[in-house]
């Protein structure tokens, strides 16, 4: 047990039950109106504790968010798979339980993932958000993102777009 309210730290085997619920969640939260309702529950049913362990065993790099030693969100991150960015990281995903957001803990996640990327020295930061997420694009504004490019997704036969924020390298 820790005795900070926050707790930041790299995911284990041990977290797999609790990110597969924080996706759930999450993305039925963030999505549910902007999906096809059968394609955003076929795509949270495959993300189950199963498929969480194989993506650490692949090294996928995750960084689980725990409030008050409760698992509330978590970051997936890495190199940037963006082409034609300077950015080198890249924050693939960064969900938060609907309970906890607004809170000033997405912040918190953020800040965090940023500073690992600049560790491990990969200068600059982006992130894809699918435009229509007016809150996810309103909170990667207030964090700073600057509107970099716009890229396409298709789900369930719709076009959608996704805009791409970037941030520079930190100093």
């Amino acid at each position: 047990m820790t005795t900070a309210l926050i707790d930041l730290r790299p995911a284990t085997p041990e977290d797999c039950d609790a990110l597969a619920d924080i996706h759930s969640t999450a993305w039925l939260g963030a999505y549910r109106g902007l999906l096809n309702g059968v394609e955003l529950q076929r795509l949270v049913s495959r993300r189950t504790a199963p498929w969480w362990r194989a993506a650490l065993a692949r090294g996928v790099q995750i960084k689980l968010l725990q409030v008050a030693d409760e698992p509330a969100g978590y970051a997936t991150f890495g190199t940037c798979r963006i082409r034609d960015l300077s950015s080198e990281g890249e924050i693939y995903e960064l969900y938060l339980k609907p309970e906890y957001q607004g809170l000033g803990f997405g912040r918190s996640l953020f800040s965090s993932v940023r500073t690992d990327l600049a560790a491990r020295n990969l200068s600059g930061l982006a992130v894809q958000v699918l435009s229509d997420n007016d809150p996810a694009c309103a909170f990667y504004k207030a964090m700073g993102g600057r509107f970099a490019a716009k890229s396409w997704y298709r789900s369930a036969g719709k076009r959608m777009g996704l805009s791409v924020y970037t941030w520079p390298p930190l100093t």
